[in-house]
């Protein structure tokens, strides 16, 4: 007994040491036909000594799958998106930006290649020798992901299990966790397709979509076949950065074996910065994965700090985006669609074109006025090109080949036969029926998206089946569903109907600001909604607010007022407010206390300032009852300035502005 423990020891770690030099170093030093051997005496030791297996073991990578789908949970801190830049100008600004606010701390930047795969947090805690891997959990909306640990451990690239020894020499804890991106390569994309084929199945759109599509499959056996690879680039402990830079945080990453993208450069200037991104552009088709532009970073911990973040990405980080990717094809058709607000939005139907790695076939024409600018007919030869390499759009006509007649724009709606109108001054058509079948559908589909009220498997194809049969009228109907009703659907079983009601019964707690994104109102994005929620605090209070009241709170304008109030004037509205209710949906917030002292003013921020942050000085202001913007006009009342001020103070001061420091603004807010 005692031989075969220690000789299932060494195998683990040899095991290990293998899997660490072919999945993450590149550099194998046995064949796989060995690997094979060593695997297959472990799994024969183990089979004799059932006692022996620990779940890190190399043998237990697969197991068993989830038995009732994914369960949810809470990121130790929320997985933040990033701010784009598009070109060498935009770069610039954010550089400018950036050096101004860090107020003579050092601005050094990392810059490393934004894959194009799905984000993933992998937590370790404590075990026998070391650390030893705990969960895994999808990005999901941002604060709330999926627990898929059981696909996670079928990834070679990820180690189950770090060494003491690792952790010593890098003097990170045995609880910690690690952020990175999972993909696809290219080459198991392509495997993958030729198997889908294989078997009369559709193609796979996109490296992208098959990982995210792989990850979230309930059969760890199928994962483990899919060749998903993975690459860290943070570190966190207990809910924070790894307190290095941001270059000495991937190295340290790098010892404790995961595998970190080597294509990265440390850069002191933009120039430089920019001389890597043309770089690895260059050689972009040539990486063997997907990625769609580069992320900068500051290096700095401490000038991260001082940057801060704004209401949903850090300042210190912006992702630079390459130009779209296109491609020219013929427009077979125009059709139009109907979206959740009641706009026609133009769609041409293509000859399939393949950009960028995804075939596109549909293609927005945003507008009646965006077709006629083109002269676009059917029959025609355009350029297609992939915004932000997502979503396709055509950008002009190449070939004038249309025979057919010139396109009008439909006088009824495609969906429910109304007739359409066009608001002077608006560019787009809309449907003014507010029972169309259309806009129920969009606005139950925008429902349940996840960054909404993020109810995973509200898809198009449950939502076609809920209207066609009837049994969903409105979102508030959501929360009637029973698991029986959905057992009757096509192709769902009872284990995808309990995940469904499961789903929906968790989102009644998305909260106030998530609701009102989900109702719909006109102007009311992300940012909006959570400014209304924690100004007014429940749903009865926003209703019940004056145009006056409204605009008060900062960024709300009177298109907006007027957007908010329209909506709870409407007796359709007021009542699926009342459903939701009933339904238990919770339509509160925690209510930021305010005063109004500084009620009517506008104060633009400027510089470093000595004790505050930006954030924190804005916090104060608007808390106060005061307004910030972003640049100085004759409305502005006073600008608060720091070191390095800048161009700012220099408007300020030819416009008469009052300028106030730290601690006069402090003064300020105690004098009122």
């Amino acid at each position: 007994m005692e031989t075969a423990r220690k000789r299932a020891e060494k195998l683990r770690r040899e095991l290990e040491r293998h899997e660490h030099l072919y999945y993450v170093l590149d550099t194998p030093e046995i064949t796989d036909a060995e690997y094979d051997g060593l695997m297959r005496e472990l799994k024969s030791i183990e089979a004799a000594h059932p006692e022996l297996i620990t779940a890190d073991s190399p043998t237990q990578r697969v197991g068993g799958k989830p038995a009732e789908g994914f369960e949810k949970r809470r990121h130790s801190r929320p997985l933040l998106s990033l701010d784009n830049a598009y070109n060498a100008e935009e770069l610039r600004e954010w550089d400018r930006r950036a050096r101004e606010l860090a107020g003579g701390l050092p601005v050094r930047y990392v810059a490393e290649l934004k894959l194009d795969g799905l984000s993933l947090a992998l937590h370790y805690e404590a075990g026998e020798g070391g650390a030893r891997l705990l969960r895994g959990i999808t990005r999901g909306d941002g604060q709330t992901g999926e627990d898929v640990t059981a696909n996670v451990r079928t990834i070679k690239s990820i180690p189950l299990s770090v060494s003491a020894e690792r952790l010593k020499r890098t003097g990170v804890g045995a609880e910690f966790e690690v952020r990175g991106e999972v993909v696809m390569p290219r080459a198991a994309f392509e495997r993958l397709n030729e198997e889908r084929e294989r078997d009369g199945l559709a193609p796979a759109v996109n490296p992208r979509n098959a990982a995210a599509g792989t990850l979230r499959t309930l059969e760890p056996k199928i994962v483990a076949t899919r060749g998903l690879d993975f690459y860290a680039y943070f570190l966190l402990q207990q809910g924070d950065y790894f307190d290095a830079g941001q270059e000495a945080t991937l190295d340290k990453l790098a010892a404790l074996g995961f595998k970190v993208n080597a294509n990265r450069a440390s850069v002191a200037s933009i120039d430089d910065l920019l001389k890597f991104i043309d770089k690895v552009e260059s050689k972009r088709d040539a990486l063997g994965y997907e990625i769609d532009g580069v992320v900068i970073k500051v290096d700095s911990k401490a000038t991260q700090q001082r940057l801060g973040y704004t209401g949903k990405a850090p300042r210190w980080a912006i992702a630079y985006k390459f130009a779209a990717r296109a491609g020219e094809t013929v427009v077979k058709g125009i059709t139009v669609q109907v979206g959740r607000t009641g706009k026609l939005t133009p769609v041409a139907e293509l000859e399939p074109v393949f950009i960028g790695g995804t075939t596109v076939s549909r293609a927005t024409l945003h507008n009646a006025d965006f077709i006629e600018k083109l002269g676009l007919v059917p029959g025609d030869t355009v350029k297609v090109e992939r915004g932000g390499d997502v979503i396709p759009k055509v950008v002009e006509v190449v070939n004038k080949g249309g025979t057919r007649d010139e396109f009008h724009f439909p006088a009824l709606c495609p969906e429910c036969g109304s007739h359409v109108v066009r608001a002077e001054g608006e560019v787009d058509y809309r449907c003014p029926n507010a029972a169309c079948p259309a806009k129920l559908r969009e606005s139950l589909l925008h429902f349940g998206k996840r960054e909404v009220m993020n109810i995973e498997g509200l898809g198009e194809a449950v939502v076609a089946q809920l209207l066609e049969r009837g049994i969903v009228h409105s979102p508030a109907d959501l929360y009637k569903l029973t698991v029986g009703e959905l057992t009757e659907l096509e192709r769902f079983g009872e284990k995808s109907a309990t995940a469904l009601v499961g789903e929906i019964e968790q989102s009644k707690n998305a909260g106030l600001a998530r609701v009102l994104m989900g109702l719909g109102v006109r102007f009311v994005g992300e940012r909006t909604a959570q400014l209304l929620a924690e100004e007014f605090g429940s749903i009865d209070a926003l209703r019940s607010a004056s145009a006056e009241e409204l605009e008060r709170v900062n960024e709300v304008g009177s298109k907006v007022a007027a957007a908010v109030i329209e909506f709870f004037a409407e007796p359709e509205n007021r009542k699926v407010v009342e459903e939701l209710r009933s339904a238990g949906v919770k339509m509160t917030a925690e209510k930021k206390p305010r005063t109004n002292q500084l009620e009517g003013l506008v104060f633009v921020l400027t510089g470093t300032l000595p004790n505050l942050s930006r954030e924190e000085a804005k916090a104060l202001i608007e808390g106060a009852g005061g307004k910030c913007s972003g640049s100085v006009s004759k409305k502005t009342s006073f600008v608060v300035a720091g070191d390095e001020a800048g161009s700012k103070l220099d408007k300020a001061r030819e416009l008469g502005i009052r300028i106030l420091d730290e601690a006069a603004l402090k003064q300020l807010l105690q004098q009122n």
